[in-house]
């Protein structure tokens, strides 16, 4: 089934009569076994909706024991403990048990993940898409030329950040491992097999990693997202199809979405910390974590996913990641004094509420050290769809745009984004979720040349080596008259294009 509002996810679908993109649904994650009956006490109610729930305990191993005893009293199962970041992952049916779990001793936070009751897996049908066709497919081969891959033609999002330059000075190093955080990837198509580090993967939808052979893989009726995502990043130079702007480092799969695709605090911490804990240099977050599109500290259960991915990613950069996320579709200027959600919980029935964007997060775009992405259009403007924000974003780069607003220059044929889909496709999207890739590309070509610099020193590299890009005003994308965004700031750093544009040569040369 269709997920509520489009512009909601990461990868958008466009207008003037193109397929829409895939859809991100829902589906909860499999449930985990009850408390022991010993342990929870007959006077704990059990009778509310199964529900998943995060615990922010405090530092110290005898803390997070007392606290593991009060969750089983509270009538909580524990699923996972992560205690190396203080976040536990429970299952309930105690309608207040996060109510009750917040007075214990040594707990900082504690919140529900979600407002829908944990269920059982059922198909869906995701939504069409663009695939390449078979003729753009030919005319694209002829055009190749010697040292670009068949589709390298139609692919305008790689001289657009100077990749293609960049290629003729270095690939990448097989050193580096860049983990899409998605929907899952495709290990066995032909573009992605021979950079895919196994070693690195993992499903985390339950909140607990399953390291089963291929569970990163998306099934037949789940979304392509991920695949896409990881061809932008490391599809291989191996005159197959496309490449991508890292064709040399490795790239893993971990995913975090159910089966309709949804994307719960416990997997995406899941896969923050296996990601930390298995050499990944760079993790890409094409989404954002159901079911707030903003996450308010002063809502209890909100405070506690902010908490938890603060947590988990803050741990995955000490170990070394650099985390990439997409700014988001909905056109919003994340840096307003108020902003209006009317999507908001996507699980259950949204309602309509003000917001103050520097209190309510859209994470994991917004945490703290995480790199946040805007998306461009063929015309390198910001595209049509991509959120925005004077001190929220941090960079640009191609995420595409409707052919209409953006047409690339031949022989590329498409505004959209082409790059890897399941079982050997290839296919087009647009969307933030476009764009993020391509940074997470460019940081894993700097961690190459610099294999021993940090995140932030990598950071900082990649920040400075941006294209200073003015701001664009008027912003008239449409071209009837109305402005439909304003930019503010200066040529180095503003609220479309942050410190500018990403450049892939800079990267291998600097």
């Amino acid at each position: 089934m269709a997920h509520l509002g489009s512009r909601r996810r990461r990868a958008i679908a466009l207008p003037a009569g193109l397929a829409l993109t895939a859809s991100l649904g829902f589906l909860p994650a499999g449930a985990a076994s009850a408390a022991p009956a010993d342990e929870t006490p007959a006077v704990v109610a059990t009778d509310g909706p199964k529900l998943s729930y995060v615990v922010n305990v405090k530092s110290g191993h005898s803390t997070a024991k007392s606290v593991k005893k009060a969750i089983a009293k509270a009538g909580g199962s524990v699923v996972i403990a992560y205690d190396q970041i203080g976040v536990i992952v429970v299952h309930s049916q105690n309608p207040d048990f996060a109510k009750t779990i917040r007075k214990v001793r040594g707990v900082d936070s504690a919140g529900a993940t979600r407002t829908a009751p944990l269920a059982a897996a059922t198909d869906t049908a995701i939504e069409s898409e663009r695939p390449l066709t078979a003729a753009e497919a030919k005319a694209a081969a002829t055009k190749a030329g010697a040292d670009q891959d068949p589709l390298e033609p139609l692919q305008w999002d790689l001289p657009a950040i100077k990749a293609d330059q960049a290629h003729k000075k270095s690939l990448g190093s097989k050193k580096v491992t860049v983990a899409v955080i998605d929907t899952g990837v495709d290990d066995t198509h032909p573009d992605l097999a021979p950079n895919f580090d196994t070693r690195a993967s993992a499903n985390c939808v339950t909140g607990k990693p399953d390291t089963t052979p291929g569970s990163w893989r998306p099934a037949a009726n789940e979304s392509d997202h991920g695949t896409h995502v990881a061809g932008t990043i490391a599809a291989a130079k191996n005159g197959v199809g496309v490449t991508g702007v890292a064709p040399g480092v490795k790239v893993s799969g971990i995913k975090v979405s159910t089966t309709e695709g949804f994307f719960y605090t416990e997997a995406v911490v899941c896969g923050f910390v296996w990601a930390a804990e298995h050499g990944v240099d760079v993790t890409n977050n094409s989404y954002y974590t159901d079911p707030w599109l903003f996450n308010c500290k002063n809502d209890a259960d909100q405070k506690a996913l902010i908490d938890a991915h603060a947590r988990a990613i803050k741990y995955a950069e000490r170990k070394g990641a650099v985390n990439v996320a997409a700014a988001g579709n909905s056109r919003m200027d994340l840096a307003a004094d108020e902003l209006t959600d009317t999507t908001s919980p996507n699980d259950t029935t949204p309602g309509t509420r003000v917001i103050d964007p520097s209190e309510c997060l859209d994470i994991p775009t917004q945490i703290p050290g995480v790199v946040t992405v805007s998306a461009l259009g063929a015309k390198n403007l910001k595209a049509s769809y991509s959120n925005y924000g004077n001190g929220v974003i941090d960079i640009s780069a191609p995420g595409g745009d409707s052919t209409i607003y953006q047409k690339p220059e031949a022989p590329a044929v498409d505004g959209r984004i082409l790059s890897t889909l399941p079982n050997g496709g290839y296919g087009y999207k647009a969307g933030t979720s476009m764009a993020s890739p391509h940074v997470a590309g460019v940081v894993a070509l700097i961690k190459s040349k610099h294999l021993n610099a940090s995140a932030a020193a990598v950071k900082a590299m990649l920040y400075g080596q941006a294209d200073d890009t003015a701001c664009t005003n008027p912003y008239d994308i449409d071209g009837n008259g109305t402005v439909d965004a304003v930019c503010v700031g200066g040529k180095r750093d503003n609220g479309f294009y942050g410190t500018g544009v990403a450049d892939a040569l800079d990267a291998v040369r600097r």
